[in-house]
């Protein structure tokens, strides 16, 4: 059995380590592409946030149909105002809090609430909490092109200097 509780922390610590890449890189590369048919490294950041305010805020809205045609409408709703061409840190400060949000409302929902079946996007029956582990790997796979773009810039990711800095102390 999954628990939520361990789903929302796992999310809390993916999350922490979305924002410092947004820190880390460096500020006037943000709209650093590697080709031109790829999203830029602030574009991907802003869907993480788009991404998961607007889904996490269906789910809490009680929307069970992620796959009607007013879906990309309904998600706008529940999305934070933050200007597109927004800056490192107010990027960074906007994930956090966002996860801290929606991690603390998620939390405070009763059992029964995240064993509702919804239907995803793609017409897939889900639970919810099946659909918060979604979110989280949504984010997680949009991290790891965040993660490209450090090391295209020569910067190592956070993950890694943590596991590094855990192997020097053995």
């Amino acid at each position: 059995m999954v628990r939520v509780e361990h789903v929302l922390d796992s999310w809390k610590t993916i999350r922490q380590d979305t924002a410092a890449a947004v820190e880390e890189f460096p500020a006037g590369d943000l709209d650093y592409r590697p080709t031109p048919e790829l999203m830029t490294f602030r574009e991907i950041a802003r869907h993480i946030l788009d991404a998961s305010d607007g889904l996490t805020g269906l789910l809490l809205a009680g929307d069970d149909n992620f796959a009607a045609p007013d879906f990309r409408e309904r998600l706008k709703r529940h999305m934070r105002s933050l200007g597109a061409g927004a800056g490192a840190p107010e990027l960074a400060a906007a994930l956090r809090k966002s996860v801290e949000e929606r991690t603390a409302q998620l939390a405070a929902q009763p059992a029964e609430f995240f064993s509702h079946i919804i239907t995803r996007p793609d017409g897939q029956k889900v639970t919810r909490l099946e659909m918060v582990q979604v979110i989280k790997e949504h984010e997680l796979t949009h991290r790891a092109q965040l993660f490209m773009y450090l090391r295209l810039k020569g910067l190592v990711p956070a993950t890694t200097r943590r596991r590094l800095a855990k192997q020097a102390g053995k």
